[in-house]
């Protein structure tokens, strides 16, 4: 494994170093010099071994990342906008401008496999720790939200149409002869459930929904039938899932919603534009004024927000090393007044005898606790939290750590370039003020 940075080249005649030819008051050129690469190498040397080809940089790979959660790029798009960019290079340490890509994008999925959850943490713990004694307050401000899972809208007949479909590709795929196929009968019945929307159509749909749920029961007993003893085992798995997708009801709990991410779940928030959406409930926690997300923790299982906490304020004290003594949350977590030596506070009405100042300080608590909405609006709109295309719930825990990440490092990002603005234009505003002042 190759952990160090590359080796500088001395620049050629036609060409200088690329520090030279960009401008090095750039916001990323900034933030890359203020990112300890060195943790990342001591970090991940012993997911390689000394065997086979060179692996790429440890800095390359951490820096792809972590631009492609920036800046919402696929794992394809990065890649492309790497060869673009002279400052995408000189964040992940290059020193020559490259026409070539660095690697392909499915590097980036293995890396990520590679380092797992304890290696996305990692970055995550270095977004937090980057911005100082900003994340030692005692508030912490506390929410959830849902990471959406790339699947569609699941209904019945849809996962039955699935089922017949995987069957059938089982079958090619082992050679099975299938007694019947339904390749005719199939389309005919989804023209049915489609266009026939009238009342008087009630029982010719309700009719076609049944035989379709029949014929996928009957092709998944047939292909569990014929499998051969020493092939069944590989397919065991997707047999399982399918018998129990055929065999829910309605009103049954812990019901798969997807063949290929059996681990998603239904959450009611109470959206008026959206009733239910299918992922995973993920919880957030940043400081109260600096607004740097010190938590990011995702629930394999759908919990009430209030049992979210004691995970949440762990992680927080693990991070940032110390536990924060109040954290102000909305009224989905009522019921909770203390987790720990943590104080939970909530929206409620002033006791009677309280005073003019604990009414004030209460009111101005409850309206920053609202910044974090923007946060996590912000989360799903540019740092890749509104869908989640990564596999399993493992998929879904680093997609989160990712994007609380990205969030502190253009946060970084922007403080950095706010002072570099003011340090450049500070004599110029001073003379301004001068003359106004005469």
């Amino acid at each position: 494994m190759q952990t160090r940075s590359p080796k500088y080249r001395a620049p050629s005649l036609l060409y200088g170093d690329l520090l030279e030819q960009i401008n090095p008051k750039h916001p990323l050129v900034i933030l890359s010099k203020k990112i300890p690469w060195e943790e990342f190498d001591k970090a991940f040397a012993s997911k390689y071994g000394k065997r086979g080809r060179p692996a790429k940089f440890t800095r390359l790979m951490v820096g792809l990342l972590i631009l492609k959660q920036m800046y919402n790029l696929s794992d394809t798009k990065v890649v492309e906008m790497w060869t673009h960019s002279p400052y995408f290079q000189v964040f992940c340490g290059e020193i020559k401008f490259r026409w070539d890509p660095p690697c392909a994008s499915s590097d980036i999925t293995h890396f990520r496999k590679r380092i797992g959850e304890d290696g996305v943490k990692k970055i995550f713990e270095l977004s937090v720790k980057l911005h100082g004694d900003k994340i030692l307050e005692k508030e912490v401000v506390v929410d959830t939200t849902v990471q959406e899972k790339n699947i569609t809208f699941p209904t019945d007949t849809k996962l039955m149409c699935k089922i017949i479909s995987r069957c059938r590709k089982i079958a090619k795929e082992e050679g099975i002869v299938l007694r019947r196929s339904f390749t005719r009968e199939l389309p005919e019945l989804l023209k049915k459930i489609r266009f026939n929307k009238r009342s008087k159509d009630k029982k010719k749909i309700k009719k076609a929904r049944k035989r379709i749920k029949t014929i996928a029961g009957i092709l998944i007993r047939e292909i569990k039938r014929k499998l051969p003893k020493d092939i069944y085992p590989k397919y065991a798995k997707q047999i399982e899932v399918f018998e129990k997708v055929h065999s829910q009801k309605k009103k049954d709990k812990n019901k798969i919603y997807s063949l290929h991410e059996p681990g998603v779940y239904c959450i009611s928030k109470g959206k008026e534009h959206k009733k239910y959406e299918f992922g995973s409930k993920a919880a957030i926690a940043m400081t109260k004024n600096s607004g740097v997300i010190v938590a990011a923790v995702n629930f394999e299982r759908n919990q009430y927000d209030g049992h979210t906490l004691p995970k949440v304020l762990s992680q927080t004290e693990e991070i940032v090393g110390q536990r924060p003594e109040v954290a102000i949350c909305d009224r989905g977590f009522k019921g909770k007044s203390k987790v720990g030596s943590t104080k939970i506070i909530i929206p409620k009405s002033p006791k009677k005898g309280a005073t003019r100042y604990q009414k004030t300080k209460m009111r101005k608590r409850f309206r920053r606790r609202a910044a974090i909405e923007p946060v996590i609006g912000h989360l799903k709109s540019d740092f890749r939290l509104a869908r989640n295309f990564l596999k399993g719930t493992i998929g879904d825990t680093i997609n989160l750590l990712l994007a609380a990440a990205a969030y502190n490092f253009k946060k970084l990002m922007d403080q950095l370039a706010f002072f570099l603005f003011l340090f450049i234009f500070r004599p110029f505003l001073q003379k301004n003020i001068k003359i106004k002042s005469r």
